[in-house]
């Protein structure tokens, strides 16, 4: 067993338009710039131990997500959390956000899709794991 690594330190995201993708995660996430330079930018939450956002300009946007070969359904790469999923759920649809459909359990534990600017799908679920 190695214990080399300890954490994600960046989650990297392509984007085609900086300021624009820089406006939606400020305003969506909530996370403040920590280095802004012409084609890249790194993010940072206000929450220690978290992993930065990486930013970066690409002329060619593919779109982070794949298909689940067992259902067909599309998923994302990265789910954020948050304790008031349905609260979020419905003030991304105020702010126009694309999102997809809510889905929640029995228990109340569930999430849901939406994308950026660049059509890069991201998730929200208000599951914490072990060591969270």
């Amino acid at each position: 067993m190695s214990n080399f690594i300890t954490h994600i330190a960046t989650i990297e995201i392509p984007v085609t338009n900086l300021n624009k993708s820089i406006e939606f995660y400020i305003d969506i996430l909530g996370v403040k710039v920590v280095f802004r330079g012409n084609k890249q930018a790194m993010l940072s939450f206000s929450t220690k131990g978290v992993p930065t956002i990486f930013l970066v300009e690409t002329k060619e946007q593919t779109g982070l997500s794949f298909i689940n070969t067992n259902n067909d359904i599309e998923h994302s790469v990265i789910d954020f959390y948050t304790p008031n999923l349905k609260e979020f759920y419905n003030w991304l649809i105020d702010k126009e956000v694309t999102v997809g459909t809510l889905n929640v359990n029995n228990e109340s534990f569930g999430g849901f899709g939406f994308k950026d600017p660049d059509g890069n799908l991201l998730s929200a679920c208000n599951i914490l794991h072990q060591n969270q």
